[in-house]
């Protein structure tokens, strides 16, 4: 990215920051002139609709971003978010998908270690205990690997992350240009940890919580939701950018998915809120807590009412396949490094062909089982099935198989025959509702070719993104 970019850039916010409500809509007129490659053309398209009404809750939700953010924190994250993880490391990405004929991602998902506080029921990490980990150099590793190939955006997750909380933060120091997120329970959130939030600037939480009291509690210890509340109080107090981590199940649904609950999100200071359905991962699985087609309908639309309403960012990672063309797992837009080292295509898909202690992150992403993801996604034509596992297991099984990947489990490695049956009967029945949804909103009808070829493949083993779903 050359200097004019980023000076043009910085001057920009400079301007907007004297004034926002004032100079939105010229920043924008702005970008549109720097940004020549178009790296963030969608983006800006999106956000010029949101300007032009007053109104709009969207508009409302950058606007807190003045009232409520620190102005250092705001600043450092923009500066992260969109200079460097999007115009500066979106046509970096691009370029090496192209010269090394491979999925690249714009985010990297990594454990520092599989150690956590709670037991949360069908957690897979409470399997591991504190047996893995990663040392400081190879996260350092990881980071530096992933800038070279134009990644600027880094997530946390375990394990319970904020474990090692003094790596976190070194990280953050030596990093200033990446921007950092955890997926945390948040019960390690003290007022120490929240000032050095506030002296690194580049580092947001994602705090996980079920509901209210009584659904946080009886998942994930009595006391908890307490403590979740007072982390985000300490948050808020300081203005630092926090959100939510949600995975609903079917348990839960109808209370994450109320206008009830994101009210109280919104309220709680909350900035963005990222929703997970859960997945029968694991030895300690729980697949009766799996969504029902009908719950996960709800949240199809319920969210997207939201989009329309709330001031709130929400991202459903599972529902929101249309906006994205299908599954983002496989390094097409972002991968995972559990806290043994093994690179993985999703925190949901536990196998692996290569270990970050012996391959680079380039060869990872040029190994078989990455190969496989990289030419075979879009896994369905209806991108209201996009995962290889939950919406189409025998895609999974296939690749699997192929790649000769291996399970990374650590306590008990899963069969992938084992793990793709435990959604065999969840995808058939999701099958007919999202092709109902998809033929409404697309015309014609759903049915793809994928889906054909999977029915073939069933009859060599029975066909048609997450046991334990992960719980920060």
């Amino acid at each position: 990215m050359n200097k004019a970019l980023g000076t043009g850039i910085k001057l920009a916010y400079s301007y907007l920051d004297s004034n926002p409500r004032k100079n939105i809509p010229n920043l924008l007129d702005w970008v549109d002139r720097l940004d020549r490659k178009d790296a963030v053309l969608s983006q800006r398209k999106v956000f010029r609709r949101v300007i032009e009404d007053k109104d709009n809750n969207w508009y409302k939700l950058i606007l807190s971003l003045w009232d409520d953010i620190d102005p250092g924190v705001r600043k450092t994250v923009f500066m992260n978010f969109i200079l460097n993880a999007n115009m500066k490391g979106g046509p970096l990405q691009e370029e090496n998908r192209k010269k090394y004929d491979c999925n690249v991602p714009w985010a990297i998902l990594m454990d520092p270690t599989s150690a956590c506080n709670l037991k949360c029921t069908g957690c897979w990490a409470a399997e591991y205990g504190n047996k893995l980990s990663m040392d400081y150099d190879t996260l350092d590793s990881i980071i530096e690997q992933g800038k070279e190939l134009g990644v600027y955006f880094y997530i946390y997750s375990g394990g319970e992350p904020l474990v090692r909380k003094k790596d976190i933060i070194r990280l953050c120091e030596k990093h200033s240009d990446c921007e950092f997120l955890a997926f945390t329970n948040g019960t390690l959130i003290d007022e120490d940890f929240a000032n050095e939030m506030l002296r690194v600037k580049n580092f947001v939480p994602a705090i996980s919580i079920e509901g209210f009291e009584e659904a946080t509690d009886s998942r994930r210890g009595k006391g908890t939701y307490q403590k979740v509340i007072q982390a985000m109080d300490l948050l808020r107090s300081k203005k630092l950018a926090f959100g939510a981590s949600l995975c609903y199940t079917r348990a839960n649904t109808e209370v994450i998915g109320s206008e009830e609950f994101t009210d109280f999100l919104i309220n709680q200071g909350a900035k963005f809120a990222w929703y997970f359905t859960y997945m029968p991962v694991g030895v300690d699985a729980v697949p009766d807590l799996m969504v029902t087609a009908e719950q996960r309908e709800f949240m199809y639309r319920q969210i997207r009412k939201f989009r329309n309403t709330k001031e709130l960012f929400t991202m459903d990672f599972w529902n929101d396949g249309e906006y994205v063309d299908g599954c983002i797992a496989g390094g097409r837009r972002y991968l995972h490094i559990n806290a043994n080292g093994d690179i993985e295509p999703c925190a949901f898909i536990h196998y692996a062909n290569c270990n970050i202690h012996n391959q680079t992150l380039l060869e990872a992403l040029q190994s078989p089982l990455f190969q496989q993801y990289h030419k075979g996604q879009p896994f369905n034509d209806n991108m209201l099935r996009p995962c290889p596992l939950l919406d189409n297991p025998n895609r999974l099984r296939e690749m699997v198989k192929k790649s000769g990947a291996f399970s990374t489990d650590f306590i008990q490695p899963e069969d992938i025959d084992e793990l793709s049956g435990k959604c065999e009967d969840t995808a058939e029945k999701w099958a007919g509702t999202a092709d109902r949804i998809w033929s409404e909103k697309h015309g014609g009808t759903a049915a793809s070719e994928c889906a054909a070829g999977e029915a073939e493949d069933g009859e060599a083993g029975k066909a048609t993104e997450k046991s334990g779903s992960k719980v920060s």
